[in-house]
């Protein structure tokens, strides 16, 4: 049983020293920057946005932040949803 504590902690720790050691996502500059990191980094990883987009194009774009919104709950203003989808289309787009 003691065995067992001890490799449950020794994974723990290399998990949390792993995760310390990871590098933030840095979006591309541009206008609506700003809002996708406030609101879509505060459900998840940035690194969802650089791993979509080589199979996102801007209608698809549009329906992921409508399906954020509307599935998922996020709590975006459309005004801000909008500078999203805008800059993501922009930035990210096929």
């Amino acid at each position: 049983m003691r065995s067992i504590i001890i490799a449950m902690l020794s994974c723990g720790a290399f998990a949390f020293a792993a995760a310390a050691a990871e590098k933030p996502v840095e979006l591309k500059p541009g206008p609506g920057a700003d809002k996708v990191e406030a609101n879509c980094a505060a459900c998840h990883s940035l690194d969802y946005i650089k791993m979509n987009s080589p199979f996102l194009n801007a209608a698809g774009w549009d329906a992921e932040v409508t399906k954020m919104i509307g599935a998922f709950g996020a709590p975006i203003s459309p005004a801000d949803a909008t500078t999203i989808g805008d800059y993501l289309k922009a930035h990210y787009g096929q």
